[in-house]
């Protein structure tokens, strides 16, 4: 195209180039000035999250390019990591592309609530979820139901690590009634139990102990319970044991909204042994008739869905995942998508560990067929083919993309008072036993009021898919000292989007962790005073714009400057100044002593004595020592 310098031309001649050359053109009655064209630059859909690779394909540009942008920029990112949308806007912007937020669907189901409906409803067992603060005897109490009310037929031993079982309880009126039991003993995915645990099941059995009373941890599920509008029914344990007082823990209960009906409330309330068995039968019965009261329901004829509970690696069978079924039947053979994970399912078995054809509603069940090990709360969906189950799978990773590779996405964080606190998990692989403890040591001595570091994993020998897993799980770094990586672990990491970083050296490793977690840190952000204005008078007043002016009493007022006017203790308008002025010029900047008229955007009231106070927003790196 053409090169055109600012010139007179007639209609003719402007018209002419106008319609060849694509210029925007300014006509008066005798003459016609001419612009040189604006490069327009190309508009590109990225979404909230991408890798620098996908984010080169998108651009159509070398992975260097993007990669020598983002150095440009401050920002150190490899092929296989991940960038907000902020900076791959910034580096567009850089490149000559506009770069514009693309809507994903989230059609996906993992991690959303099951709506059940149907044609064919009817009535399934309660799913309950047992919960309690330590030591209040929750896994003694699940013993000695197991022990004494497995379904009939069910024999033989109950496995270390079930996580779900079923119990027939038979009432007055020689009615049986199923009840499916939650649980995860000794297993890490307890914690989030308590913060999901509640989104998943029918009602709650809190334990609370006798002669301890209301804990943490029982005011924990309380409160989750009740934002999900999940029923509880209170077992009152170790009712047995010497300092046993009933009636104050009814009291706690009542202070946190929890009233016994023996006390004119509505709630539910126990009193058990699980050494003894006194009360189990009294308790089971009541989550049985309080089960008949709500009717819980599903369809056995539609597609079925269900939701992860556990999940591990088996010998023989790969990836476990340990499944309560929600609504509909699953079936050996399906094809399915859980998460982001798909697959068919190969082996299917109850939770004694005995093949079964199918699972109806609100049954536990364990299955083998997916590619990759499920997190605890993922979704289960039934599809039509193994083809539709990939590509659920792989939209929900696309989704999932955004909650790390990078270090700055490495963290969750929770409230905790008025302090936002991040966690940053790690997964340690290292040659020998002395190096892991050398490092555990040291890594556990970094400590900051607004990082939680966690080791989530920790083992010795060359890293594996399993530790990948691990981490993708709990979106974790994943750090290697003086080990190999597999390179089916390399594989798995770049398709997982997990960073694998390794070293020689204990304190290069440490020297890293910290900088990736001072990389978390928000900076922290200081008012600088740059400037004050006392107002003298007022010029100008209407909705476009208002002129004031005064003398600069101290510092210096720019162009942009923001600003606000305090009148007393009041602060009446907050904004930035739009124009300066000295006497008739409009000037940049005025400095100290000198009188200057200001004009800021819209209708203010600005009056006589009142002061502007020009401000910056420093904002200053934190570190991690």
């Amino acid at each position: 195209m053409a090169r055109f310098q600012k010139r007179k031309l007639s209609k003719k001649e402007a018209s002419a180039i106008k319609k060849q050359e694509g210029q925007v053109s300014r006509f008066s009655d005798t003459q016609t000035t001419v612009e040189a064209p604006k490069k327009v630059k190309k508009q590109i859909e990225v979404p909230a999250v991408v890798s620098v690779k996908d984010l080169s394909d998108i651009m159509a540009l070398p992975v260097t390019s993007i990669i020598s942008a983002l150095m440009k920029n401050g920002v150190l990112a490899n092929i296989n990591e991940n960038i907000d949308f902020l900076t791959a806007q910034i580096i567009g912007d850089d490149l000559g592309f506009e770069i514009v937020e693309k809507k994903e669907e989230k059609t996906n189901i993992a991690q959303q609530k099951i709506e059940v409906t149907g044609k064919k409803l009817t009535t399934r067992p309660p799913v309950v979820a047992i919960m309690g603060h330590v030591d209040h005897g929750k896994t003694s109490l699940l013993d000695k139901i197991r022990r004494a009310n497995v379904v009939a037929g069910e024999s033989g031993g109950i496995t270390q690590h079930i996580s779900a079982f079923q119990v027939e309880v038979t009432l007055k009126k020689n009615e049986k009634r199923q009840i499916t039991f939650i649980d995860t003993p000794g297993h890490a995915a307890f914690t989030t139990m308590r913060s999901h645990g509640t989104a998943i099941t029918d009602m709650v059995v809190l334990i609370v102990a006798a002669d301890d009373g209301v804990m943490p941890q029982t005011v924990e599920v309380i409160e989750q319970a009740k934002s999900n509008n999940v029923p509880i029914i209170v077992a009152v344990n170790k009712v047995d044991k010497p300092g046993a007082d009933i009636n104050k823990v009814k009291q706690q209960l009542v202070e946190h909204g929890l009233t016994s009906e023996e006390w004119g409330g509505e709630t539910i309330v126990v009193e058990v042994s699980a050494k003894t068995g006194q009360g189990i039968d009294k308790l089971l019965e009541s989550i049985a008739l309080f089960a008949d009261l709500k009717n819980y329901q599903a369809d056995e004829t539609e597609q079925a869905t269900g939701v992860v509970i556990e999940s591990h690696m088996h010998k023989g069978s790969g990836p476990l995942a340990i499944l309560l079924v929600e609504n509909g039947t699953l079936r050996k053979g399906q094809s399915v998508v859980v998460g982001k994970y798909w697959g068919k399912v190969r082996i299917l078995t109850d939770t004694l560990d005995r093949p079964i054809a199918e699972a109806k509603p609100s049954t536990s069940v364990r299955m083998a067929g997916l590619n990759g090990l499920p997190t605890f709360g993922d979704r289960l969906l039934v599809v039509k083919s193994e083809k539709e189950a990939k590509d659920q799978a792989e939209k929900y990773r696309e989704q999932a993309a955004s909650d790390f590779v990078s270090a700055k996405k490495i963290v969750s964080s929770e409230s905790e008072g008025n302090v936002k606190v991040y966690e940053f998990n790690l997964v340690v692989k290292a040659d020998v036993k002395g190096s892991l403890e050398a490092i555990k040591q040291t890594l556990n001595a970094i400590s900051h009021p607004e990082l939680k570091l966690q080791i989530v994993h920790e083992g010795i020998g060359a890293v594996s898919e399993s530790d990948v897993n691990m981490a993708s799980t709990s979106k974790a770094l994943l750090l290697a000292f003086r080990v190999s990586v597999m390179g089916a672990a390399k594989r798995l990491a770049e398709l997982e989007k997990v960073m694998i970083k390794s070293y020689d050296v204990i304190y290069d490793l440490i020297d890293d962790v910290k900088a990736r977690m001072s990389e978390i840190l928000p900076p922290e952000r200081r008012i600088v005073e740059t400037g004050k204005l006392k107002v003298l008078a007022t010029f100008r007043f209407d909705r476009k714009i208002t002129i004031f002016g005064g003398m600069i009493e101290s510092g210096e007022l720019k162009r942009n400057d923001l600003i606000k006017i305090m009148r007393g203790e009041k602060e009446v308008y907050s904004g930035k100044i739009e124009t300066l002025r000295s006497g008739k010029d409009e000037v940049v900047e005025a400095k100290s002593g000198s009188e200057t008229g200001v004009s800021v955007a819209g209708m203010i009231d600005v009056l006589k004595d009142d002061e502007l106070i020009a401000y910056r927003i420093d904002e200053i790196k934190r570190t991690v020592e």
